[in-house]
């Protein structure tokens, strides 16, 4: 019936003007005639549709609606019949309505998505105007003045310093600078100078469309609290039922019977959770979060473990190369070009490091001839019939003679390389907690987590280095992907929320009841394996989830109760003849508005948003 609710809305209006006109001139009985087969017809679309729910399984409290408008069309209160169905009709209006508030953040997000960009001719240099789909990695764009990027890019190395409002992806809102040679995302917004830069990816890979994918399904997945009502659907039925027999017996009465029924009508129980739901969705996203459903976010609100991984997680993700440790002949230049060269090929934070200190040392990096990565371990290559490997100090082992194990500080890690199956030596770097690190381990702990576990390949010095500086006592270091889902798995405290990058931990994010991935680096936007997706780079976000999760499910519950509670007490009173039908009605219709009004109070975020570390 939802697709027909606003003409229903209208005929029910039409209706009653109809009726109440047909009254004013004397016409009582084909007004009353009139009310009653309009009733009794929608009474007929709600048990269509009530059976419909039964064949699926779901017992709901769509008989409670149905078995009030016939009793007060049966005992002759049609004032009372016909603002039963006004209240059922334009119900499914106001949570329409309700729930496009409550929506105005997702679909905001996918109602500026960008359409076209401006290609620069590689060969004649003039521009054109291309649908966004169909550029390609490598184009040449201009970005105007004020306009969205179309996809993510690199700045052209003259471009000196832009602003750009990426408050649409990470919910900052003040202008990010960026320089020649940074990376910006689709979505960001164009400062006050035209800028050129080059596609690093095509539309369907960049940041802002994969965030629109995420919203749209996000947006598709009803929570199982959202059904919550028809849990009490038997037991409320039933009471509304048997309170209002007895009134009926005791009073001798039947206009008693329907008196109680119409205050038992359904619509605060079945639209308050959905709203509130949707509701925390749209706070989220907001706050740089994109919560792929409402499940989601009531597993968050119980959420009993919490594991990090490490690397990118807890630490900032950008390590600086600090010193070198050379053997076999190798210099540290020979060594931190080939380390290079074949990290182009991997995904991991570290990588990154490696090559920007190459090129700012000056080296011209390889071609390989092959490569590929192995997950959380290092990268095999092969340049000019060279193999090399780069890694940890177990994988390069398993491989080359020699490789030795150095003394290292707490926060250093060692990235290890070899040639042709000969120890080359380890490039040191340093990567350090984040700022916010143990403070939102601290807001876990008050938010209901009894346990914080870090699960990492690194090795076990580094780790417990770093964990004994976020305050994490429970560390598992020198896990592959494989011991990182069995260690979530064996975890009996639950539901178990993994927080990782998005990318090496696809494995144990999907194990766990609840995955987070850390995506404002943009390849980890897409991941399929996340039911969170943290926008902005800032761990503090976990823990907003973790709230924005407690205060949904909190106003959720809150709804429903104030729904029952009040229909419960108006129903006791109405058994005593105190409140006539029509009233009854009426007071049910302001139930349902305070319960609407109560959701959405999911939307309001109290805590001022923590901004992330530049």
């Amino acid at each position: 019936m939802k697709r027909f609710h606003y003409p229903l809305v209208a005929a029910t209006g039409a209706i009653g003007v109809l009726a109440g006109v047909c009254w004013l001139i004397g016409w009582q009985l084909a007004a009353g005639v009139i009310v009653a087969v309009f009733a009794l017809g929608i009474a007929g679309l709600e048990t269509v549709r009530m059976i419909r729910r039964l064949r699926h399984g779901v017992i709901g409290v769509d008989l409670l609606a149905v078995v009030a408008i016939v009793s007060t069309v049966l005992v002759g209160e049609l004032l009372a019949s016909w603002i039963i169905v006004l209240m059922l009709t334009g119900g499914e209006a106001l949570e329409d309505f309700a729930q496009g508030r409550a929506e105005r953040e997702l679909k905001g997000l996918i109602d500026r998505a960008p359409r076209s960009a401006h290609r620069i001719a590689s060969e004649s240099g003039t521009i054109e105007e291309v649908a966004v789909g169909d550029v390609i990695v490598g184009d040449r764009l201009l970005v105007k003045p004020s306009e969205i990027v179309p996809v993510d890019g690199t700045l052209s190395p003259d471009t000196t310093a832009v602003e750009f409002d990426e408050s649409s992806l990470t919910g900052e809102s003040l202008p990010v600078e960026h320089h020649g040679g940074d990376l910006v995302l689709s979505g960001s917004i164009n400062g006050s100078a035209a800028v050129t830069m080059t596609a690093t990816a095509d539309a369907r890979h960049s940041q802002y469309q994969s965030i629109v994918l995420l919203v749209t399904e996000a947006a598709s997945r009803p929570a199982p609290v959202v059904r919550l009502a028809d849990r009490f659907a038997l037991p409320f039925t039933a009471f509304a039922l048997l309170l209002g027999a007895t009134a009926w017996i005791v009073s001798g009465d039947p206009v008693r019977f329907a008196e109680v029924l119409v205050l038992a009508t359904p619509c605060p129980l079945i639209i308050a959770a959905p709203i509130a739901f949707m509701a925390g969705m749209s706070r989220a996203a907001k706050n740089g979060v994109i919560v792929k459903g409402g499940a989601v976010l009531e597993t968050l609100s119980r959420a009993r473990s919490i594991v990090f991984d490490k690397t990118g997680t807890l630490t900032e993700g950008r390590p600086t190369i600090t010193r070198f440790r050379t053997e076999n002949g190798f210099t540290e230049r020979e060594l931190l070009r080939l380390a290079a060269s074949a990290e182009q090929y991997s995904s991991h934070v570290l990588a990154e490091s490696v090559i920007r200190s190459a090129r700012d040392a000056g080296l011209e990096l390889d071609d390989t001839d092959d490569a590929h990565e192995v997950a959380t371990a290092g990268v095999e290559a092969r340049f000019a019939g060279h193999d090399v490997l780069v890694g940890k100090l177990g994988f390069v082992a398993e491989r080359a003679s020699g490789a030795t194990e150095y003394d290292l500080e707490p926060g250093e890690l060692a990235i290890s390389v070899a040639v042709d199956g000969v120890f080359a030596g380890a490039i040191i770097a340093h990567d350090g907690l984040r700022a916010n690190a143990t403070s939102t381990i601290a807001d876990l702990l008050r938010r209901g987590a009894r346990h914080i576990i870090m699960l990492t390949g690194d090795a076990p010095a580094t780790a417990h280095a770093i964990a004994a500086q976020a305050g994490i006592t429970d560390v598992r270091a020198g896990c592959l992907p494989a011991d990182k889902v069995e260690a979530v798995a064996r975890l009996d405290d639950r539901p178990v929320v993994m927080v990782g990058d998005g990318v090496n931990d696809a494995p144990v994010l999907a194990a766990a009841d609840v995955g987070i991935a850390m995506g404002a680096r943009g390849a980890t936007a897409a991941s399929d394996s996340a039911d969170v997706v943290i926008l902005l780079d800032d761990l503090s976000k976990t823990a907003t989830a973790v709230r924005i999760g407690q205060d949904s499910v909190r106003i959720a519950l809150q709804s429903i109760w104030i729904g029952i509670g009040l229909s419960v007490a108006l129903m006791t009173t109405a058994a005593f003849g105190v409140i006539p039908a029509a009233l009854g009605a009426g007071l049910q219709e302001a139930v349902d508005l305070v319960c609407i009004l109560n959701a959405l109070r999911a939307l309001r975020d109290p805590v001022t948003p923590v901004r992330a570390p530049r």
